[in-house]
């Protein structure tokens, strides 16, 4: 199959983003926007050295690519990717407000919100058609997703700002798929780290002393921010973003199961109903790649 190796992509990519929780909770005791300033810094920092020590060539040709663009796309091109970086920002700041402020279910959630979200976005904007099993399939998680949050609806709708800006953030990287992969994150980091830098000096607290909270930090920035970003984008590339969208269900699902088995989180009936409702709606969504399924009629 011509797709697996972007299918792969985006698997490893949210597998990988489902055991975050292993290298982030060694870091309890330090505030979460520490985390979130040292992370975006240190990506920044090391796609920056990357680009200009071994990418060079394909800096110039990005750039000679990008200056052959009429005015208009220019400025198009230049809107879409600062409203990229200014929603990977967002995403990440909501996340780490509500997990501190609101609870862990919501964040959870979002991430099960986020692919229906990104499959509606991308009917209605880039045009991309759905079968009627994928539409079940999107209503399957939807309804994962009501019986999930149906006791808190405050809950949900915390849940869906941090879904949507994700969800927009990959809706908006179809129109940079002409560019290369790495510099359109490395672009997209350094504009997180310009928002972010404001803020820095006033809600920082003390410099950290330990060396295992820069090793951990820098462990989230390549293993946890920049490779699977990086895969997402690859995966963007070779197949449709509302498949993307509804891959990004393994990462809610692996936490889930880490939850229950590694930390010993109480897992209730009805979570573990919601979730199985979720995954078999990702196995619905690509039927036709995993089983081989002939095409039905699309809508």
């Amino acid at each position: 199959m011509k797709s697996l190796k972007y299918y792969l992509a985006a698997i490893f990519a949210f597998a990988t983003w489902g055991t975050f929780s292993l290298v982030l909770k060694p870091l309890h005791n330090y505030a979460s926007l520490d985390i979130l300033f040292y992370r975006v810094f240190s990506c920044a920092i090391i796609m920056s050295l990357v680009t200009v020590l071994f990418r060079r060539v394909k800096l110039k040709e990005n750039l000679k690519y990008f200056r052959n663009f009429g005015s208009k796309n220019k400025k198009k091109t230049i809107a879409l990717n600062i409203l990229s970086s200014i929603l990977l920002t967002g995403n990440w700041f909501s996340f780490i407000y509500v997990m501190n402020h609101i609870s862990v279910r919501a964040t959870s959630v979002a991430y099960l919100v986020c692919p229906i979200i990104t499959t509606i976005l991308a009917y209605f904007i880039l045009r991309e058609k759905l079968t009627k099993l994928q539409w079940l399939s999107v209503f399957l998680s939807g309804l994962g997703c009501v019986l999930l949050s149906y006791s808190n609806l405050l809950d949900m709708v915390y849940s869906s700002i941090i879904g949507s800006t994700y969800a927009c953030y990959l809706i908006i990287q179809s129109a940079n798929s002409k560019f290369d992969k790495f510099l359109v994150l490395n672009f997209h980091m350094i504009l997180a780290s310009l928002i972010l830098l404001p803020f820095f000096p006033m809600y920082s607290g003390s410099v950290p002393v330990d060396f295992s909270f820069y090793l951990y930090v820098e462990i989230i920035a390549v293993m946890y921010t920049i490779v699977p970003l990086l895969l997402n984008l690859y995966a963007l590339s070779g197949i449709a973003s509302s498949k993307v969208g509804m891959i990004l269900n393994i990462n809610p699902i692996i936490a889930f199961i880490l939850a229950g088995v590694v930390f010993h989180e109480a897992l209730g009936g009805l979570q573990i109903v919601s979730y199985s409702i979720i995954f078999f709606a990702v196995i619905v969504f690509n039927a036709k790649e995993i089983f081989g399924l002939k095409r039905v009629e699309t809508v």
